[in-house]
Formats: structure tokens, sequence, C-alpha cells
């Protein structure tokens, strides 16, 4: 399907748009965005691009940060309960790296094109910046405690937990940079892990 998307610079065609509100919100909140820059990007002007209402705007996302951040509390969440239920004997990076695949799972079903559009948006934005590494960092600190909890000591909690935030981290960016037909989350994410643990074995890290 596609639905033409009017804003000041234009007409834009979208295709493959989401049949959903949510979906057309998100869609049209990266076009302006990436046109306007986040900051001279208002929740109006967003609902109007998407054709909806503020009213339908604000039922989705608290503000327009919510657009790009909504997710990553049940994403954390992910991450911690697949850490949790990991099987006793594994290391605590083979138990942070059975989150990183829950990560995968979920990420991995949403469109290459639209993370690469919110990483572009964050990433020239000093305070998206500053959430998207506060958000990792939540994350860090939620894994630790878990492997505190089966048993892991300091320093090597943290570390290992630490460790598996920076390796979904380059494993996002990798990903969303590729081309569209390139390799699954899935598969960069495992490709980075393998990376991390050969720099380790070798003491390149």
């Amino acid at each position: 399907m596609t639905v033409t998307v009017k804003t000041a610079l234009g007409s834009h065609c979208v295709g493959r748009w989401e049949p959903n509100s949510r979906g057309r919100l998100q869609e049209a909140a990266l076009t302006l965005f990436a046109e306007r820059g986040f900051d001279q990007t208002t929740a109006a002007q967003i609902a109007e691009a998407a054709g909806l209402t503020e009213r339908t705007f604000f039922r989705h996302f608290a503000d327009k940060r919510e657009v790009l951040f909504g997710g990553s509390d049940l994403l954390g969440n992910q991450v911690v309960a697949a850490v949790k239920a990991a099987p006793p004997h594994d290391s605590p990076l083979d138990a942070v790296a059975r989150g990183l695949d829950a990560a995968a799972a979920m990420l991995g079903q949403g469109r290459r094109d639209l993370a690469r559009r919110r990483h572009s948006v964050i990433i020239g934005n000093p305070e998206l910046r500053e959430r998207e590494f506060a958000k990792l960092a939540d994350y860090s600190s939620a894994i630790a405690a878990v492997l505190r909890d089966r048993g892991v000591g300091e320093p090597h909690a943290t570390m290992a937990a630490d460790a598996g935030t920076t390796i979904l981290r380059v494993a996002l960016q990798r990903w969303s940079n590729d081309r569209d037909d390139g390799p699954d989350l899935s598969a960069v994410l495992h490709d980075a892990l393998a990376q991390w643990r050969a720099m380790a074995a070798t003491g390149a890290l």
C-alpha cells in the first residue's frame, strides 16, 4: 500500500505503509524528522502528515520522543527474562547471548529501513543520543543484576552485561546500515558476538 505524506517540503509517496495508526504515525514522524529536524517537528505536524488527529497521536505515544523509544522497556524486559531463563551451566556471556537472541527476535521483525532512519535521527541529535545510551546503560544494569542473582561475582557480572549491550548496539548499527536483502539481525548479532569472543581469546580487547 502506498500513501502520500504531505509536508512543507513537498509530497512524498511512502511505500509499504503500515495499515495501522501507530505505523502511519511512525512513518510520518521519521519522514518529518529527516526533513525538518527532530526539534523542529511537532506532534501535531506528525499527526497531520499521517492523516490522523493529534489526539490519535497521543493515544499511541506520550510525546514525539516515544516514536523513537516507545518499545525500549519491552525490549529490556525481553532481554532480562531470557538471561534469567538461561540454563544454570551457562557462562555469564552465554547467558547474556540468550538475551541478545531475544532482542534479535523482537527487533528483527521490524523494517530495516525504519531502523536505519531511526538511527540517523538519533545520531544527529545530542539529547536523543544521550537517551539512547541511557537506555543501553539501563539494560546493562538490569542484566548485571540478573547475573549476580545467578551467582556471578563482580566485576564479571558487570563486564559481561556491558559486553552484551555493546554487541547489541554494534549489531543493530551494522544491520540497519546493510542492504535490505542482507543478513538478518540474528545472523549479524551472532557474527558480532563471535568477533567479540575471538578478540577476547587473543587478548585484543
